[in-house]
């Protein structure tokens, strides 16, 4: 189901760090986020809509400070290409509510090869037993 609310209602709705992550295609800091060294089994979501991206046992230290997975779940993200700050990347959305979550690089672990370097500000967590 696509989310869709106006800029006033995501301000409502999101802490200031929060908005600025995921709807002003912002970037924490690199070892301030919440999620970058955080360890328990279950599935982070988007903060924005709730919408399952990535489960723990995709998770691993990439050493670069954001919380970073090898793959998301089926069909939750969406690849823009992005050629801001001089260089030519590929940013990584929400599918459901098109809030920016960080970019996606090729030299993550196997079995995909892949690191989608995430901000802990456009996640939520949540745990096998409902944290």
């Amino acid at each position: 189901m696509k989310v869709s609310k106006t800029k006033e209602e995501w301000q409502a709705q999101l802490s200031p760090e929060s908005f600025y992550v995921c709807r002003e295609h912002g970037t924490e800091a690199p070892f301030t986020g919440k999620y970058n060294s955080y360890k328990e089994e279950g599935i982070y979501a988007c903060i924005c809509c709730g919408a399952p991206l990535f489960y723990s046992d995709t998770k691993f230290d990439s050493g670069t400070g954001w919380p970073s997975y090898f793959e998301p779940v089926e069909d939750a993200i969406k690849e823009i290409k992005d050629a801001t700050h001089g260089m030519v990347r590929v940013e990584v959305r929400c599918d459901a509510c098109d809030s920016h979550l960080g970019h996606l690089f090729p030299d993550g672990p196997e079995p995909t090869g892949l690191r989608y370097c995430i901000n802990s500000a456009s996640l939520d967590f949540k745990g096998n037993n409902n944290d």
